[in-house]
């Protein structure tokens, strides 16, 4: 979990160790120039010190120790307090420069799910969300998390927000390295993705969890931001690594577990360098322009999805059953029972081909909450 300065005390000012050392001198009645002859350092250097213009170097903390009988320890730390605070100043003022870019980001959002902090100063947030990012400032930010994205493989961008969409994505690469794995094995996944299935029924997700991260993927949930819109996403932290990233934007089992094994789809059949992200598209989206090879990767991926959660053949039978009698809840739940699947799953299929009414048997789609909206 990402939580590295919560306790960590920062004073606002620390002034230089000469200032230290001059007290020192007053207090045993020393001059700078009998410092310098007692240490052996150039009396220019002693004054620079004191003035703040010179470090005090570990020789020269020896040095002190044995003419002053302070220890080198504290000479060091004193210096080191002091570098520390003018490399922040320092880092403060470039800082200045960049509170507009908080702006593109979620920042009530994040704190509201316990992802960040709220401060009260522009700077402390920007350093806040640096230390979420993993970055040293807003430049590489932009370098490492935002400017990939435009080699992500998704076919639209349906008004999503780089900036959103990089904060969900973190948020998933962190809790993913906290999931301990087995090797990534391709057998092992395609066993998991068999217990999975049976796993809809009672839409067990911390089962999906532990029978995928023994399979070497790590499956998280993680909401989503206002301006990200998606619904999931697949990428390879390491070659022995995956992780299936899901929003469970729509709230129905349906969607979520569709949505799984369409990433599942990806990590099968498609390669680890790339980045697979699922985007909520709106119904005028689908007469944007695609690219050629992502259509065709996002094809195989829900032609995956689908024939893994419902055959073709079984669900053809069950057309031509239909076709003769209205589709009933007690029909549903039987093509449920014979395929090892959770009801709502065959419903949002049933609806997706416009077999069945957006408007029937709704209550047989299980719904999802996430916690921070319940508080």
């Amino acid at each position: 979990m990402y939580r590295a300065r919560r306790n960590e005390y920062l004073p606002e000012t620390v002034s230089p160790p000469g200032e230290t050392l001059q007290e020192l001198l007053d207090e045993r009645h020393m001059t700078q120039v009998q410092l310098a002859d007692r240490t052996g350092r150039p009396k220019k250097t002693i004054n620079e010190i004191i003035k703040g213009k010179a470090p005090i170097t570990p020789e020269t903390a020896l040095q002190l120790e044995r003419v002053l009988g302070v220890t080198a320890s504290f000479w060091n730390a004193r210096e080191s307090h002091y570098q520390q605070y003018l490399a922040r100043e320092h880092e403060r003022e470039q800082l200045t420069g960049y509170t507009d870019w908080l702006k593109e980001l979620p920042i009530a959002e994040m704190a509201k799910m316990g992802w960040i902090e709220r401060r009260n100063d522009d700077i402390e947030q920007i350093r806040e969300i640096l230390s979420y990012f993993g970055v040293a400032s807003p430049r590489q930010w932009k370098e490492v998390l935002l400017k990939p994205q435009v080699s992500f493989r998704h076919a639209r961008t349906f008004e999503s927000s780089p900036a959103h969409l990089g904060a969900w994505l973190r948020r998933g690469e962190v809790e993913a390295q906290a999931i301990v794995c087995c090797p990534y094995d391709r057998g092992e996944f395609e066993t998991a993705l068999q217990r999975a299935r049976r796993l809809t029924v009672d839409s067990d997700l911390q089962a999906l969890r532990k029978v995928c991260a023994g399979a070497g993927v790590a499956v998280v949930f993680v909401p989503q931001l206002p301006k990200s819109r998606v619904s999931g996403a697949t990428r390879w932290l390491s070659p022995t690594k995956a992780v299936i990233q899901l929003s469970v934007r729509y709230r129905t089992d349906d969607h979520l577990w569709f949505t799984f094994f369409h990433e599942a789809g990806h990590i099968l059949l498609h390669g680890k360098r790339d980045v697979f992200i699922e985007y909520a598209a709106k119904a005028e989206d689908s007469q944007l322009p695609q690219n050629p090879s992502t259509a065709t990767e996002e094809a195989e991926a829900d032609a995956f999805a689908s024939e893994f959660l419902i055959q073709a053949e079984k669900l053809q039978r069950f057309r031509a059953a239909a076709l003769q009698k209205r589709i009933s809840e007690n029909m549903v739940r039987q093509l449920a029972d014979e395929l090892g699947i959770a009801p709502g799953i065959v419903v949002g299929r049933l609806q997706f081909l416009g077999w069945l009414p957006y408007t029937h048997l709704n209550k047989l789609r299980r719904r999802f909450t996430w916690p921070h909206e319940t508080d």
